[in-house]
C-alpha cells in the first residue's frame, strides 16, 4: 500500500486495523504518535486523529493523556459476548469460588483438536481439565487444548493455584476469539462431573482464541442448564 497516496481517515483506520490483527504491535504496546503516522501516511494529524477515535470507540485502542494510545489488552473480543474470569463471575453473584485441577498433561491432541488449534500432526497441545465450583455447588466443567507452540510458558505452569482461563487473559491476550453456543445432554461422565442427572440439560460454550494467525487455545465449558445465564452488552 503506497502510504504517501492515503488521505482518507478509513483507509488509515482500515490500515492501522489489519496491523494490529498482524500483530505488528501487540496487546498493550503503544502505537506511533498521530505526528509521526500523519508524515508516514502523508496527511493530517486531524485526519489521523479521526482514525484513531473511532478505533478507540470500538474498543480496539485505548487512548490515554499524555501516555498515547496503545493496543487494548483484549481488542479483538467481541462486542456482544465478553471472555470473563469466571472465579470473578462467581463472586460476582455472591458465592464463594473453588476450583479443582483434573488434569495437566501435554498430549498429541485428536485431529478435531489439531485441527482448531492449526497444529501439525507430530506437535503436542497441552490438555488441562478442570472444575469450578461456586458455594460447593459445580458451576462450570472447562476442558482446554492450548497451542504450546504459540504459548509454550503454559507447559511450565502447574494451574494449581490459578486457574487456565484466568491465567491466559492474564499472560496472553488475543485479538479475535470466536463462539459457538449449544445444548447437550449430560452423558455418565458428565452427570458425575456436574452433580446433575444423565440426560440434564446442559449450556455449553465452545471457544478458540486467536493472536494474529496464530490459535492459542480451544476450550469447551460445560454448565448445568438450570443454573447458568449468559449476560452480554453490545
Amino acid at each position: 500500500m503506497n502510504k504517501g497516496r492515503l488521505s482518507s481517515f478509513q483507509m488509515i483506520k482500515d490500515d492501522l486495523l489489519e496491523k494490529i490483527k498482524a500483530g505488528h504491535w501487540l496487546p498493550g504496546e503503544t502505537i506511533p504518535g498521530e505526528e509521526s503516522l500523519a508524515v508516514e501516511y502523508g496527511c493530517s494529524r486531524m485526519t489521523v486523529n479521526r482514525a484513531i477515535r473511532e478505533l478507540a470507540s470500538e474498543g480496539i485502542v485505548e487512548r490515554r493523556r499524555k501516555a498515547g494510545t496503545r493496543v487494548a489488552l483484549q481488542s479483538g473480543r467481541s462486542a456482544k459476548i465478553n471472555i470473563s474470569i469466571v472465579r470473578k463471575e462467581i463472586e460476582a453473584r455472591g458465592a464463594t469460588y473453588r476450583y479443582v485441577l483434573l488434569e495437566n498433561e501435554e498430549r498429541f491432541p485428536p485431529e478435531g483438536v489439531r485441527a482448531k488449534l492449526s497444529m501439525k500432526e507430530k506437535e503436542k497441545a497441552l490438555h488441562v481439565r478442570c472444575l469450578h465450583f461456586a458455594d460447593e455447588t459445580p458451576y462450570q466443567y472447562e476442558d482446554r487444548w492450548i497451542n504450546l507452540t504459540r504459548v509454550p510458558s503454559a507447559a511450565q505452569q502447574s494451574f494449581e493455584d490459578t486457574n487456565p482461563n484466568e491465567w491466559l487473559i492474564q499472560e496472553e491476550p488475543f485479538l479475535e476469539a470466536e463462539h459457538v453456543f449449544s445444548a447437550q445432554l449430560a452423558d455418565e461422565q458428565m452427570a458425575d462431573l456436574l452433580n446433575v442427572q444423565i440426560g440434564a440439560a446442559l449450556f455449553v460454550i465452545e471457544r478458540r482464541t486467536w493472536q494474529g494467525a496464530d490459535t492459542i487455545t480451544a476450550v469447551k465449558l460445560s454448565h448445568p442448564g438450570d443454573s447458568y445465564r449468559l449476560v452480554s452488552r453490545g
